[in-house]
């Protein structure tokens, strides 16, 4: 009886070959993993860096590839279930808060129930929700927090960390990140770095904004009124512009029939034109 071929493939996603028992994890023991785990990557992964794990093992574990495997058979079929719940956002939304793995339960009246749970428990999210959290935010203690960690994290890269710091905008908030960051320093808490150093110089020769922490929501409405005042302006030029070409146009006309009435003989060059053409006409007779 021939052997068992076993599978090269990791169910870690990496894309690294393995061997011996390490390689040859069955899909049983995957089952107690969760589905990202299955993938190799990280709760918070993109749909795109998803599809892409995903990609990298279909090419490994496809049957074609390992013919007379049963394991990477398996490990196949079950990477195809798990594609199916987490490439579809709606199915892997259901599956973060619930766990549930089977299809049969995240589709249907079930599924519909549970949304509909879900959205009287989790109010929809407005506009004004949004930008009442951003002015609750912004200036607050969790702010000073994120702002730390993620200087950590970034090591003092500030524009990686605008990149991930939550209602920030560079042109307001750089002077005030910076009070926040070197004062931090100063106690000890954070540790100054050449890349930090390097861009709170820059910012040093910076105009720091009058009111940074200004809701932004105001700003909107100015740039709102400004675009309904350039819009009034320019109306306005237009009808000016209409207006002015409507005269040039009827002082032309008006003098023209100024010179055409000028032009007009009076009754003494008449009398005269008159005679004139009496005395050809009796001169042609003779």
């Amino acid at each position: 009886m021939g052997r068992k071929r076993r599978s090269r493939v990791s169910s870690g996603g990496d894309g690294a070959e393995e061997s011996g028992e390490d390689a040859a994890t069955s899909p049983a023991a995957e089952e107690s993993k969760s589905l990202y785990e299955i993938l190799g990557v990280e709760r918070t992964a993109s749909q795109q860096e998803i599809k892409k794990a995903y990609h990298k093992l279909a090419l490994r574990l496809h049957p074609d590839k390992n013919p007379g495997d049963e394991e990477a058979n398996e490990k196949f079929q079950q990477l195809q279930k798990v594609i199916s719940i987490l490439g579809d956002e709606e199915k892997r939304a259901l599956y973060d808060e619930t766990g549930i793995t089977d299809d049969d339960a995240l589709v249907g009246e079930a599924a519909d129930n549970l949304q509909a749970y879900f959205r009287t428990v989790f109010k929809k999210v407005t506009e004004a929700d949004i930008e009442d959290f951003e002015a609750k935010y912004r200036g607050s203690d969790s702010e000073k927090k994120d702002l730390k960690d993620l200087y950590t994290k970034f090591k003092g890269k500030m524009n990686r960390l605008f990149c991930s710091m939550i209602c920030s905008d560079a042109k307001l908030d750089s002077h005030r990140f910076k009070d926040i960051i070197d004062q931090a320093i100063a106690e000890g808490e954070l540790k100054s770095t050449k890349a930090y150093e390097k861009w709170a110089k820059k910012i040093s020769e910076i105009e720091p904004p009058t009111n940074p922490l200004e809701r932004r929501v105001k700003k909107k409405k100015s740039q709102e009124s400004d675009l309904m005042l350039a819009i009034s302006q320019r109306r306005e030029q237009r009808k000016e512009g209409f207006d002015s070409l409507l005269s040039s146009i009827m002082s032309k006309c008006d003098s023209k029939a100024s010179k055409a009435s000028s032009s007009e003989p009076t009754e003494e060059e008449f009398e005269r034109a008159r005679q004139r053409l009496e005395k050809n006409r009796s001169k042609g007779r003779k």
